[in-house]
């Protein structure tokens, strides 16, 4: 079985901590700690994109690195990012707790962006500026601390992304709690202060940094970060924190396929009767840890060769495996596909900031009769406004009018749907316009025809985004929560690159004999992005199919005394 999980409520400093005040405060809900952690990630965000956004900016305008050497340290320095938090969340899992890597994270953390201050600060970690002549490169020790501040930074994300929904999620989860519609409002306004953050520090905190100091801009985003980091630790006293004990989650899916290759010539007994269960008051401790505490998941039909780990037939753990150890390896198999469109779903999200911009960059910028002038990259900060307004449709019109209609409203996977099918329509779009465009006006037409691309795919993000976070954490075995929920960050780095390789992959088949035209031409007047739109809208449409026929068939984790809905 995944390893259980043992609730801790900490104690205040100077509180005798008796036993009935403990118990007490492990029951009560507090509104105190999901607030902390929602103000954690917003001011979070606001200090990792205030590093991102303008990366390969600083790159080029201060350390003054090639064009090349830039994009492979920044897409280096992404997938790296993304990646982290898989670690982090197995650590979480697995030894330390949700609370614990989280701290330590911090350290990492503050430390990288402290640097990453003094690197632009000090005159002798960067080279000299430009002077009309060939601008000095960065030296060896500039370039050094430099990315050591910035992968410090790096692994410090690794806990906090995998780790802080997970924990915050679970503040809700013991006796006298909320209702779970509160809950599922968590997950909106988690994802509302991630995409507020990204708006905040694509707006002031880029500003300060290209327009007054780059060492101003990350000293803001460092303070962010440190009042963050402070305020969390502070409201240590008001979270409830559980540690995980015995069995580390990946040791318990290792023993379940060993041991159903070990039973494998064994005979399974009809509609699951029979397959091994420890009750709560078992006491059976052949895996070295407490039963009672753990969820106990139903059976269920599919993927039957498994079962074979729980056929009563003696032995040790590496023998014998309960039902719920199984149906713990079954929710993961079965995530699989659902993983897989997200994938291709967030590469369809990757147009927003490359061939969008590029589209909004050949077209008109003027608005207002040309009094004001439209900055194309701040596009991508217009469509943060528009998430956040679709947060609220959402949490506020469109899970309560569904509550009404349907018992339970919409579930986790039907919003999902609607996001893949909202990316399709935005891709269309897209395409639309730049048929228009290109068969009309051309760079005299207005950047405000891409309005409804950028309000739909918003939608789009919102509907699947917040769905996912909820879906990964809630499907989730017990006590690979923060495993599971890593998965929305990994299949965001794995989007990148999909999106790159279809990028190069169209760009080589569609030039020309003399190596110039095709779809993404230099100029765009003389090439074919609405093709590339349609081709993307199709990608979508095809992951879109996809993911109908995975959902369909996808059976949602039952634990044995309460039912989830997906």
């Amino acid at each position: 079985m995944a390893s259980q999980e043992e609730e801790l409520v900490l104690e205040e400093s100077g509180n005798g901590g008796a036993a009935a005040n403990k118990s007490e405060r492990a029951t009560r809900f507090s509104w105190k700690a999901p607030a902390i952690i929602l103000g954690f990630e917003l001011l979070e965000s606001i200090a990792f994109s205030g590093v991102a956004i303008n990366l390969v900016v600083y790159l080029a305008a201060v350390l003054h690195g090639t064009l090349a050497f830039n994009a492979a340290h920044v897409d280096t320095w992404n997938g790296t990012t993304f990646f982290v938090p898989v670690i982090g969340a197995f650590l979480a899992d697995s030894y330390w707790g949700k609370y614990r890597t989280i701290l330590a994270s911090l350290v990492f953390y503050l430390a990288g962006l402290v640097l990453l201050t003094v690197s632009a600060a000090v005159p002798s970690l960067r080279p000299d500026p430009c002077s009309g002549g060939p601008c000095p490169p960065a030296s060896r020790t500039q370039f050094s601390v430099f990315f050591l501040a910035l992968y410090l930074t790096s692994v410090g994300t690794g806990g906090v992304k995998s780790a802080l929904l997970p924990f915050g999620a679970e503040q809700y989860d013991s006796g006298g709690g909320p209702s779970p519609e509160k809950k599922q409002s968590f997950f909106s306004w988690f994802f509302g202060a991630i995409n507020l953050g990204i708006f905040i520090a694509g707006t002031l905190v880029s500003w300060l940094e290209q327009n007054v100091s780059w060492a101003l801009g990350f000293g803001v985003a460092t303070l962010c970060f440190l009042i963050a980091a402070a305020a969390f630790v502070a409201g240590t006293p008001f979270y409830k924190v559980r540690l995980p004990v015995g069995d580390s989650p990946l040791k318990s899916i290792l023993r379940v396929l060993v041991a159903t290759f070990r039973n494998r010539r064994r005979p399974l007994p009809p509609d699951g009767d029979g397959l091994y269960e420890v009750d709560n008051d078992d006491g059976d401790n052949r895996h070295g840890k407490n039963n009672a505490a753990d969820e106990k998941l139903t059976h269920t039909e599919g993927l039957r060769w498994l079962d074979k780990a729980a056929v009563r037939a003696g032995g040790g753990p590496w023998e014998l495996c309960t039902v719920t150890e199984v149906e713990g390896v079954k929710v993961l198999a079965r995530m699989v596909p659902i993983w897989v469109t997200c994938v291709l779903f967030a590469a369809s999200m990757g147009q927003m900031t490359t061939t969008f911009i590029q589209q909004g960059m050949a077209m008109d910028t003027r608005l207002f009769r040309g009094r004001f002038r439209v900055p194309v990259a701040s596009l991508v900060s217009v469509e943060v406004v528009f998430m956040l307004l679709w947060v609220l449709l959402h949490d506020t019109v469109v899970l309560p009018l569904a509550r009404r209609r349907w018992p339970g409203g919409l579930t986790r996977l039907q919003r999902m749907g609607v996001g893949r099918l909202l990316v399709v329509v935005s891709m269309a779009t897209a395409a639309l316009v730049e048929r228009r465009r290109l068969r009309g006006e051309k760079r005299s037409m207005s950047i405000a025809w891409q309005l409804p691309q950028f309000v739909i795919l918003a939608g789009s993000d919102v509907f699947s985004g917040i769905a996912q976070l909820e879906f990964f954490y809630g499907e989730a075995p017990s006590s690979m929560r923060s495993i599971c929920s890593a998965f929305s960050f990994l299949a965001l780095s794995l989007g990148f690159y999909v999106n790159s390789l279809i990028v190069t992959i169209v760009a080589a088949a569609t030039k020309r004999h003399d190596g110039s035209g095709g779809w993404l031409a230099p100029d765009l007047d003389a090439g074919h992005l609405d093709y590339y739109f349609w081709l993307w809208a199709a990608i979508s449409a095809v992951n879109l199919g996809l993911y109908l026929v995975v959902a369909d068939r996808y059976k949602a984790k039952r634990p044995l005394l309460a039912s989830a809905s997906p």
